[in-house]
């Protein structure tokens, strides 16, 4: 599966952007589909997660603000972010997992976007 994330870019603290993640090669309709993000320095961090009945999953620093959702038709995992603070700027990458729950660890994801920068300035 090659999966392509976009919608990144600069933008103010508070502002909103969403994030989109689409895929070739097969249909993700069946899959978990996960967000993560890695800052300059830091490990790569759990952000949302969501599985094919459309529960989800977010870690604690995103919860409230960001949401995951997937529109079958289109082939696409979207993340809206909004509220964004400084801390969230990371390179944004989409994956896809086998899992049957929303995990929160890279590991178990096996095929992985390119990343989309996101900066988030006060």
């Amino acid at each position: 599966v090659q999966l392509q994330a976009s919608g990144g870019g600069s933008v103010q603290a508070g502002d909103s952007l969403r994030l989109s993640c689409g895929a070739s090669g097969r249909s993700l309709s069946r899959d978990t589909m996960g967000w993560f993000r890695q800052a300059p320095g830091k490990e790569r961090e759990f952000v949302a997660a969501i599985i094919p009945s459309g529960d989800t999953g977010y870690a604690d620093s995103v919860k409230g603000r960001f949401t995951i959702s997937r529109d079958n038709a289109k082939n696409t995992v979207y993340l809206q972010m909004n509220s964004l603070k400084p801390e969230d700027t990371a390179v944004y990458y989409c994956a896809q997992s086998q899992r049957f729950y929303p995990s929160p660890l890279w590991h178990d994801y096996m095929d992985w976007g390119q990343g989309t920068q996101v900066t988030v300035s006060s």
